[in-house]
């Protein structure tokens, strides 16, 4: 088991006593144990020491998504966010789209991997974007502690690396993720070719050949003439009002979140032709103004029948993971760090990932607060930390007394995980 806790003073290693006081005295630290005690998420002795591996606790919460939340048809959702810095040294910083600040700023940004399920969702893993100016720059990689042999790899690469890794921990039936992830015609690619069905969006001005009409007549010289090039958006703008249907997607806090969509048949272009055919899917809200939102996607379902209401339940998941993204750094603090290596950074986002996954479980648990019908919240594990948080002592015959000092002397939450 590996305790991960919070506290103030816990964990902490005490002034020294040596009579040797002077500041070239610096004893080595501790390496840390199997129940290492982390004291808190921002403390920086955890996210600069490397006593411990932020990998398998990625494992190990990937395997606790699959089975305490996975649903078959769920949604694996890839959203890259940015983290706005200062000077060049914190790891992989440069001027980038900073998405929080709406323009071109010095950042980080992280690719996460999110899930979504009928049950919950989450967020479950994260890589770090090297630029490729970063990459080539060996000294300075030295000095952020990046691993030897790191090789520039594209956002993309790393959302492809994470499925790869996570993909049959966490049972699904759907790819999702904004226009930076749909827009290039290789990663749709990749995902058809592990056979994976997607619904990513793309920008307004992607350009395709719409499958719907047929292509013009044979002129009886040269070569047939193809389909003409339409962005989605002219496509869109040339649909009747008759053509858009209304679907309930699922239940929001204000009420049914309701949204108008249709789906055409359609091949993106590449270079000068046009690739595989693909579902072109178009969803619309009305805004305040009276105008409409228009949100566009490629879609690809392999040969099966896919309803307009799945397509849109797909789409929708990427939004969820936004709300979890919002929450973790509201409530989690994953972006409130001052960490500058390589280490520093994955400790950190480790720390928040799980901080995240134990605010889930106690969403559901304050949901439903029989555990013995909730898989996730009745389990051993949980249960050993849900009591010990609220001082309860269990006794053999399962009944339970609460110390009523407990939570005045109880340094923090405790949340526990598995080896993996």
């Amino acid at each position: 088991m590996l305790k991960v806790s919070r506290s103030r003073n816990s964990g902490r290693t005490p002034p020294s006593t040596s009579k040797d006081s002077s500041p070239r005295s610096n004893p080595r630290p501790a390496k840390a144990s199997p129940t290492s005690t982390i004291t808190s998420v921002r403390d920086p002795e955890i996210h600069q020491s490397g006593a411990w591996d932020h990998k398998p606790l990625l494992a190990t919460l990937a395997t606790q998504v699959g089975q305490q939340i996975g649903e078959a048809d769920a949604v694996l959702v890839f959203d890259p966010s940015a983290f706005p810095k200062k000077g060049d040294k914190s790891v992989g910083v440069q001027r980038q789209w900073c998405g929080r600040l709406g323009k071109t700023d010095n950042c980080q940004v992280g690719v996460f991997l999110g899930y979504v399920s009928r049950l919950e969702h989450t967020l479950v893993d994260a890589r770090l974007y090297m630029p490729k100016d970063w990459t080539k720059d060996r000294q300075r990689c030295r000095e952020a502690g990046v691993p030897k042999g790191t090789k520039f790899r594209t956002r993309h690469e790393l959302a492809l690396e994470m499925l790869d890794e996570h993909g049959a921990k966490l049972p699904h039936g759907w790819i999702s993720g904004d226009d930076e992830m749909g827009r290039p015609a290789s990663f749709r690619q990749e995902l058809r070719s592990r056979t994976e069905r997607f619904v990513l969006a793309v920008p307004s001005n992607t350009v395709i050949r719409n499958l719907e009409v047929e292509p013009p007549a044979y002129s009886g010289r040269g070569r047939r003439r193809e389909r003409p090039f339409i962005s989605v958006k002219g496509w869109c703008a040339a649909l009747s009002a008759s053509a858009w249907t209304r679907i309930d997607v699922r239940d929001g806090s204000k009420g049914p979140l309701v949204t108008e969509a249709v789906m055409g048949r359609a091949s993106a272009k590449l270079g000068t032709s046009a690739g595989p055919e693909e579902r072109l899917f178009v969803t619309r809200e009305k805004q305040s103004d009276g105008t409409h939102k228009h949100d566009y996607y490629l879609a690809h379902a392999g040969e099966a029948e896919v309803t307009l209401a799945e397509l849109a339940r797909v789409a929708k998941a990427e939004h969820r993971i936004e709300e979890c993204l919002q929450r973790a750094k509201s409530e989690a603090g994953l972006a409130d760090y001052q960490v500058r290596t390589w280490m520093g950074w994955h400790h950190h986002l480790t720390l928040s990932l799980l901080a995240v996954w134990f605010l889930v479980g106690a969403t559901r648990r304050g949901k439903n607060p029989d555990t013995r019908d909730d898989g996730a919240a009745g389990s051993e594990l949980d249960r050993e930390s849900a009591d010990r948080v609220a001082g309860v002592s269990r006794k053999r015959d399962g009944s339970s007394t609460r110390n009523a000092l407990a939570p005045a002397k109880r340094a923090g939450t405790v949340l526990l995980l598995q080896a993996a």
